[in-house]
């Protein structure tokens, strides 16, 4: 095929845009996610993207996420075009907690947990102080079984929990502590990508996160979050917070209970509380999981997809899968915490929180 003729058919005009690309505001059989599906082969997603942002960010933020299917996106350095096309400011990962590898700058691995283990729905880095928009993901090799990755609508979960759960949460807010326990967790080097303590502290200090150091080896951090904010552009109110994934009874029973016995409350390595440090009672967590499973959504991966996810109207989480599956994710447009804003302007912090490396 000539160059001429390729740039033809990837870079449709609009009168054969209809033919080629099928935009569908709803998943066939439910709300979640949007649907664009290029119908010929070898359509170039990024040239699309070009004439069509608007459109794409109308879709993500109605649905909460949107699929492109079908079209010509082979692996690292075709979804980076991709990102650049959706985004002039795609992230790196800072303040992690969970393991991945840097494939390309600023594409990564999805999360590396065990293959036959879940991981429970949640919104990117929901509980930092700056947090990315949008989270997108690649399939360059689709799982031999299972591994979808279920999304629900932060907003409709929102309003299934009850007028006092809400409100009991918004009073106090979400208390999360972390320890960083070398063996168990990820270490705070990884997580902070530093090996000097006083750049952590100083990371810390601009993060709105109180730090300790227990002996020589292990960090323990505590930070309170809203469980509720609105999102920048569209002003509604989600339910946007990690209160329920890193709390010790998300993880499988067996590992749940080994961890409570072999370490105790206070060196677990993930656990959430209200924000005034009181424990979530039992029955609001079986609320939150019920909320959750209600709006919950999921699609079979096709090698070449692109997922798109409005990180504060959607929450996405990972089914346990057959290997081989390979997805890769990156992250852009980060959005600032209105307590950090008001924390610059009391003077309290010196600087917008940053990764220190």
């Amino acid at each position: 095929m000539s160059e001429q003729n390729r740039v033809a058919r990837t870079i449709p005009r609009r009168g054969r845009e209809r033919n080629l690309v099928d935009v569908r505001p709803d998943w066939p059989g439910g709300p979640l996610p949007a649907l664009v599906r290029a119908n010929v082969p070898d359509v170039d997603l990024t040239g699309w993207l070009a004439g069509h942002r608007d459109e794409v960010d109308e879709l993500a933020r109605r649905a909460g996420a949107v699929l492109f299917r079908g079209f010509a996106v082979a692996g690292a350095d075709d979804f980076r075009a991709v990102m650049a096309a959706l985004s002039g400011d795609v992230l790196s990962y800072g303040e992690r907690s969970s393991p991945r590898s840097q494939v390309t700058e600023g594409v990564y691995t999805s999360t590396e947990h065990p293959a036959d283990q879940p991981i429970v729905l949640h919104n990117e880095q929901s509980y930092t102080v700056n947090w990315p928009l949008r989270i997108v993901f690649h399939c360059e090799v689709e799982p031999a079984a299972g591994g979808r990755t279920p999304l629900a609508d932060s907003r409709r979960v929102l309003a299934r929990l009850r007028p006092e759960t809400v409100a009991g949460f918004e009073r106090r807010g979400v208390l999360y502590r972390r320890n960083y326990l070398p063996g168990i967790s990820l270490s705070w080097q990884t997580a902070f990508q530093t090996e000097r303590r006083e750049e952590v502290e100083a990371y810390c200090a601009r993060a709105l996160i109180d730090v300790e150091w227990v002996g020589d080896r292990q960090l323990r951090t505590r930070q309170v979050r809203p469980a509720v904010r609105r999102h920048p552009v569209t002003g509604e109110r989600t339910w946007f917070n990690h209160a329920l994934f890193f709390h010790v009874t998300s993880l499988p029973d067996d590992v749940s209970a080994g961890l409570r016995a072999a370490l105790g409350e206070e060196d677990l390595p993930y656990q959430t509380a209200y924000g005034d440090g009181t424990p979530i009672p039992d029955d609001v967590l079986a609320e939150l999981r019920a909320a959750y499973a209600a709006e919950t959504r999921s699609f079979a991966w096709q090698r070449g997809d692109v997922l798109l996810v409005e990180n504060m109207l959607a929450a996405h989480a990972r089914d346990p899968f057959t290997p081989p599956r390979r997805i890769l994710t990156a992250m852009s447009d980060p959005v600032a915490a209105p307590e950090l804003a008001e924390a610059l302007r009391a003077g309290t912090v010196a600087a917008p929180a940053g990764g220190p490396a």
